[in-house]
Order: structure tokens, then C-alpha cells, then sequence
């Protein structure tokens, strides 16, 4: 983690659809913001021209970076349904090869100079669930793999209860697993209060996406994502959540609807309503 002052702003790097390093530098100058999140670079998630090289140039760069955030070649966020099939760890049979990506992921975290990686752990089992045994054994051994190196993991809120992702991260006991909070996540999926989510939560809280959604209307559909303010966080009491909690993080603005200008605009107004509520 950065020696950043607390609760600093960012963004996501994959927010701002950029291809190479200059052009996120160039981006965040605009903002008025040095600090970001920063994709490793699989093309499936946010790819870089610099390729390998990546890591160097952003080092290079001037960016602050908080952590680096992993997709998974194959997730489908199609729907609700095709992204349980297909995310994160949910899938016995693409179990190897993700804990292989996740190392190549940890050691271009490490090359990045970060200590944190964030990614989706997939839906995670009930207990009494007869796969929860053999999925908990599987983040066990993605714990292992970035301890290695030094690197905590953050998993995503969103696709489980707070309380679910609670009880799985005090039944695993790994002092490197820990949460990347997105309020957003639990209106889209449906899965829970966020303010309530950040008192769960709280003290495994490591960072945090700042985004906005409103709450399915049918059951088993996606919610809709919106701007800054615009939909059912409460961004003001989701930012007073946070400092009730002691978290210290940035507060890192994501934004994965629209095409680039209309993207950048909505981060600029999300990045002035922070401004605000920490100015109160």
C-alpha cells in the first residue's frame, strides 16, 4: 500500500478504456487526480500497449498506483447466470488454470512495486453447500500463492452476501485475504444493503471502487449501473461508512458504462461529489 493521505481519490484504470500508459497519465492530469487502480494488463480485462513492459512504464510514470485488479480470460458478464458459471473460481474445472493466471497475475503485481491484487472470487458457497469444502480450498491456495510473494488479495463484493463473504473469510483464516468494496456490486446483484455491508465488513476492508447502481426491478436480472449520486448507495452516508470503519484507502472511481468522453465525464462529476462529501 501507498503512503498516501487518507481517503485520496483515484480511478480505475479500466474506466478510462485507455491502451498504454501516457494516455492514462494524460486522463488522470485532466482529473486532477495522480491516483489510480491499475489493470495487469490481461486482454480480456484492459490490455496495454507496452505488453510487457508494461509494469516499468508505469513506474516510470509518476502514477500513484493502489493495487492492480485481475479479469479472468473466459468470465461473461452476460448476465447474472452466465457470470456464476463463469467467474472468478466457481468453476472446478478451470480452477488450474486460474491459480496458474493468478500467479502470472501476483508477479506483475510485484513488478508493478504493489502489494495488492484484486479480482473476483466467483460465487462463493453457502455453507451445508456440498462444493463449499473444495472452493474455499481452492482460495486457500490463491492465499498461498500471493503470500509467496508477499501480495494480499482483495476479492470484490458483490456477487455473495456480506455476511457470506464474512463467515468465508473467518473460516479461511488467511491474513492476506481481504476485501476490494464495491457498493455498486450489492444493488446489481441484488445481494444486500452496502451501507450495512461496510459495519460487516470493515476492518478486512483494504480498498474500494466507488460506483453507483440502482437495484434490479425483476429478480435474476442485473441492476443498472449509474453515475456518481445517481442511484441507491448514498454516496455521502457510503463515504461517512467508510470513515466510521477506520478505513484509510482511497477512494477509487469506477465506471464501466458509456463510451470513453461519456465515461470520462461521469468520473469527473463522481470525483467532484467525493470532493464534496469529504469537505462536509
Amino acid at each position: 500500500m501507498s503512503s498516501l493521505p487518507p481517503l485520496s481519490l483515484g480511478v480505475c484504470s479500466w474506466s478510462l478504456q485507455v491502451t498504454s500508459i501516457p494516455e492514462l497519465k494524460g486522463l488522470l492530469d485532466r482529473l486532477g487526480v495522480p491516483v489510480t487502480q491499475i489493470a495487469c494488463g490481461d486482454p480480456h480485462h484492459a490490455s496495454w500497449v507496452e505488453g510487457d513492459a508494461m509494469p516499468e512504464a508505469a513506474r516510470a510514470s509518476g502514477l500513484i498506483m493502489t493495487g492492480a485488479m485481475l479479469g479472468f480470460p473466459g468470465e461473461d458478464y452476460t448476465t447474472p447466470q452466465t457470470i456464476k458459471e463463469t467467474g472468478g473460481f466457481g468453476d472446478p474445472a478451470l480452477r488450474p488454470e486460474r491459480l496458474e493466471r493468478l500467479r502470472w497475475a501476483v508477479d506483475r503485481t510485484v513488478a508493478l512495486g504493489l502489494t495488492d491484487l484484486m479480482l473476483h472470487a466467483g460465487f462463493l458457497p453457502e455453507p451445508g453447500d456440498p462444493g463449499r469444502s473444495a472452493f474455499l480450498d481452492t482460495l486457500a491456495q490463491a492465499a498461498g500463492i500471493a503470500a509467496e510473494k508477499g501480495v494480499t488479495l482483495a476479492f470484490e463484493t458483490g456477487q455473495e452476501s456480506a455476511r457470506l463473504l464474512r463467515q468465508t473469510l473467518d473460516d479461511l483464516k488467511q491474513p492476506n485475504l481481504k476485501v476490494n468494496f464495491d457498493p455498486a456490486n450489492m444493488l446489481l446483484y441484488d445481494m444486500g444493503d452496502p451501507i450495512e455491508a461496510v459495519g460487516i465488513l470493515g476492518p478486512d476492508i483494504r480498498s474500494v471502487h466507488v460506483k453507483d447502481a440502482r437495484r434490479p426491478s425483476t429478480p435474476g436480472q442485473w441492476g443498472e449501473e449509474v453515475p456518481l449520486g445517481q442511484g441507491q448507495v448514498n454516496i455521502p452516508r457510503f463515504v461517512q461508512a467508510l470513515k466510521d470503519a477506520g478505513f484509510q484507502g482511497a477512494l477509487v472511481v469506477e465506471r464501466e458504462v458509456g463510451d470513453q468522453q461519456a465515461r470520462f465525464q461521469d468520473i469527473a462529476g463522481g470525483l467532484d461529489l467525493l470532493r464534496s462529501c469529504l469537505s462536509r
